[in-house]
């Protein structure tokens, strides 16, 4: 049985999703690329099923209920009042798409909304009547990190400040590890542009307590690229999570490429749901993160 045993703080991502036109082709999928399992799915909760790691939860799929509904993977934030993070939301410029609604079964109680950034990224919240969410974070198969992808850096900035009182630290004008400015001449990484990291409320902004981030949408993607979250799991070896994915039918949308936060590379899996993938940087030679 799925272990839901960790209780989050407000803002801290604490569940991930896959909406998907076939379930079965999904468990196949993510089965074989993340060695996850799964039990029973759940009928009146339109067939969802989660997604296990020896015995702990790690991501939940499920099938639209309308066939025009994107094929996407969603992230849940933690709050704790669902109606009041709502109001805040509405109060902040952001938009309730789905209002907060009781999403639990028998003896676990959840309540879930859907929301949106004023830049049109969407993210679902989650209050648990106890503890819940992810079972395991940050080993090979589990949720490790997300970030908001935006063009509106401004306004989601401000936006989830006030909603969720993130901590904040802007990384541009720091060299790639964030440690200081960049000196290209001296072989310095390229400048961090438009790149934030979060902590939830309270908490110092490090790299100890960085919950997620924040992405600007550049020249380089298409035009048409909407705001987004982009969840990332982790893996031991990218490049072998990478050509799994395409063997199972998914394809590549970015490259794996070597960052100071490890490397990764962006997949689509055999259904159009995009997912970042994660190899832990390497502390020394032949150690591990």
């Amino acid at each position: 049985m799925a272990v839901l045993a960790e209780t989050f703080a407000e803002g801290v991502p604490c569940w991930a999703d896959a909406m998907l036109s076939d379930v079965e082709a999904g468990k196949r999928f993510y089965g074989e690329l993340f060695g996850w399992t799964f039990g029973e799915g759940e009928t009146e909760r339109n067939g969802y099923v989660t997604a296990v790691l020896d015995g702990r939860s790690a991501a939940g799929l499920f099938a639209k209920s309308d066939g025009r509904l994107p094929t996407v993977w969603n992230l849940h934030l933690a709050t704790g009042d669902a109606f009041a993070a709502v109001a805040r939301i509405r109060e902040a410029g952001g938009n309730v798409l789905t209002e907060p609604s009781d999403a639990g079964r028998p003896g676990h109680k959840l309540v879930a909304a859907v929301a949106a950034d004023p830049s049109g990224a969407v993210f679902g919240l989650l209050q648990t009547g106890g503890p819940g969410g992810f079972g395991v974070r940050g080993e090979h198969g589990a949720y490790v990190w997300s970030e908001v992808h935006t063009r509106d850096k401004d306004a989601v900035d401000a936006f989830y400040t006030d909603v969720f009182g993130y901590g904040m630290r802007d990384l541009t004008g720091l060299d790639a590890s964030g440690d200081g400015p960049t000196d290209e001449e001296h072989g310095g990484e390229a400048d961090l542009e438009g790149i934030a990291v979060w902590a939830a409320a309270g908490d110092p902004v490090d790299e100890e307590h960085a919950i997620a981030g924040r992405c600007l949408i550049g020249g380089t993607y298409p035009a048409e690229m909407p705001a987004h979250f982009l969840t990332y799991f982790a893996v031991d070896d990218c490049d072998a999570a990478a050509h799994t994915a395409v063997r199972l039918g998914g394809r590549v949308l970015r490259e794996p490429e070597e960052t100071p936060f490890g490397r990764y590379g962006v997949l689509v899996d055999d259904q159009g749901a995009s997912f970042a993938v994660l190899q832990a940087p390497a502390s020394a030679p032949g150690g591990a993160a």
